[in-house]
């Protein structure tokens, strides 16, 4: 647990709590405390907490009604295409916020698909939100569940059945048993991440609807009332705190040993009607619903041609926008990402393995800490990191290193997040066994643990790079000008009139989207040749 406590301490804890004490401070040293019921009381700020919160509820539940029939599709079934469809799935999950906003207000706005086909529009309200937070989601409960539910023995339920148990009751008492963590898991990403959505309300919710991201963002630069901004911070902290508090308390202690057997064995081709009309379903879903947006984002880049991917080429295609071809933005995210998902793995494996061996208050607590970065604003995070982070020996402000670090605190929940209900899955007879027979701790791990666990750990690896990607709540104040990410150059490009930064920033998103899908069909890759027994 050391190097995890480290970590989140220097470059979470700190930055935020400078961030927060800059703003609540007085000229003269003191405190402002009285400022939290002036800014709580305001009728303004009461509907925002209250949009925040049951739009995010809202949409959590939306999420997994969704896609938890694709989980069980992608982790029982097995279908020409599967790899391919799994990342198609995962790429809208690496896409910039702002990016899904545009694609949404394209295809529900005025002139859009809809309004094309039947003149409906349904920009602006609490259904464009929540489609896109769908969207957006989606990822995150087919590999968080599907990655567990693959690897759980059928011969359990099967079993169950042989003793009188219905189909359905069967299911109820040994499957989503057994699943109960990974969806309360992937629940608690979805709704964290919904909370604190801040592009795609921006873009779709107009001035009626703010979530507490977008009015943080607000105070912040557009009425720079810093003080308001800080007691927005501390609300969202709180908030998440308790969250994360009562999710500790209940859904750890359902968490039990449980048969995994290798996922290759529970996959097989469907059976019967039943199985092919959900087949059809998923597949028609993910058309539909993921599809179409990302062909909205690609049909737009080639509206000119080629003209808008020859532009990125030259540094004053964009009217000054940058300092370097947008094009090297490519190179910078791909670097960063990969730093990222190395600093992720190292934590995020270092606390699930510290998480699954010790119990207690203090590591559940310290369990609750780990996952604050997805529910604190990005904006607070960047803020802090620019105020926090800029004297020695922890001047990191011209350092590379800075935005690898910001991208990995997001990327670290998703490494334990997806490990953890394998790792304590594994049954611990097997480590003691291992001790007995005279094996290290070391050669534990690598005997026991991470054969077992090796498939979560890719897929961790797959979501922290993911999310790597496609951060830009925090980046977009550390990329040095001469150094921009995807998202970041994507953001200013939207930014700036002319449809000319317009085709740019939907052909930069249309290369994001296909850089993603690249690495998440090698890690596809990886995984069938580990399968098969030739890694």
């Amino acid at each position: 647990m050391a190097l995890p406590v480290a970590f989140f301490a220097v470059f979470f804890a700190y930055p935020v709590a400078a961030i927060v004490g800059r703003g609540l401070k007085t000229d003269d040293g003191g405190w402002q405390f009285g400022r939290l019921g002036d800014v709580l009381g305001r009728p303004d700020i009461l509907d925002v907490l209250w949009f925040t919160t049951w739009q995010a509820l809202a949409s959590t539940a939306l999420t997994l009604l969704i896609a938890l029939p694709g989980a069980y599709v992608f982790a029982r079934f097995d279908f020409p295409g599967k790899g391919l469809l799994r990342a198609v799935v995962t790429v809208p999950f690496v896409l910039p916020t702002v990016v899904v906003g545009t694609a949404f207000l394209a295809l529900l706005g005025r002139g859009g698909l809809l309004d094309e086909l039947w003149g409906v529009r349904m920009d602006t309200t609490v259904w464009a939100i929540l489609l896109a937070h769908v969207f957006f989601n989606y990822a995150v409960v087919v590999r968080t569940v599907g990655g567990l539910w693959a690897q759980l023995d059928p011969r359990q339920e099967e079993a169950a059945r042989v003793l009188g148990a219905s189909r359905f009751g069967a299911w109820r008492r040994v499957t989503l048993s057994a699943l109960a963590p990974a969806v309360a898991a992937a629940a608690l990403m979805v709704f964290l991440f919904t909370y604190t959505s801040f592009g795609i309300v921006q873009i779709l919710g107009g001035p009626a609807y703010r979530t507490l991201e977008a009015e943080i963002y607000r105070q912040t630069a557009q009425l720079l009332d810093l003080p308001t901004a800080a007691v927005l911070t501390l609300v969202q902290f709180a908030a998440v705190g308790a969250i994360l508090a009562v999710h500790a308390r209940t859904v750890r202690r359902r968490e039990t040993a449980l048969k995994l057997v290798d996922a290759a064995q529970t996959g097989r081709r469907p059976r019967g009607a039943g199985q092919w009309g959900l087949l059809g379903g998923v597949l028609l879903t993910v058309v539909l619903l993921l599809l179409l947006p990302l062909g909205v984002l690609v049909e737009r880049s080639f509206d000119g041609g080629l003209g808008y991917y020859r532009a990125l080429q030259d540094v004053d295609a964009g009217g000054g926008t940058f300092l370097v071809p947008p094009l090297e933005a490519i190179g910078n995210s791909l670097e960063y990402a990969l730093a990222a998902t190395g600093i992720a793995l190292l934590i995020g494996g270092l606390a699930a393995a510290a998480l699954t061996r010790r119990a207690g208050r203090i590591v559940r607590g310290f369990d609750a800490l780990l996952m604050l970065p997805l529910g604190v604003s990005a904006v607070t995070v960047g803020f802090g990191f620019l105020i926090a982070l800029d004297e020695p020996p922890l001047d990191l402000r011209s350092s590379w290193i800075l935005v690898p670090l910001a991208q990995a605190l997001v990327g670290v929940p998703f490494v334990i997040r997806t490990m953890l209900p394998v790792l304590r899955a594994v049954d611990a007879r097997l480590r003691e066994a291992a001790a007995v027979l005279g094996a290290s701790p070391w050669r534990v791990w690598r005997e026991v643990d991470l054969p077992l666990v090796r498939r979560a750990l890719l897929v961790a690896a797959g979501f922290a790079f993911a999310v790597s990607l496609g951060e830009f709540g925090a980046t977009v104040f550390i990329a040095r000008p001469d150094n921009p990410t995807l998202p970041v150059a994507v953001a200013r490009l939207l930014g700036r009139p002319g449809e000319l930064n317009y085709g740019q920033a939907m052909a930069l998103s249309t290369i994001l989207m296909v850089v993603c899908a690249v690495a998440l069909l090698l890690l596809e890759r990886i995984r069938t040749t580990e399968r098969s027994g030739e890694f």
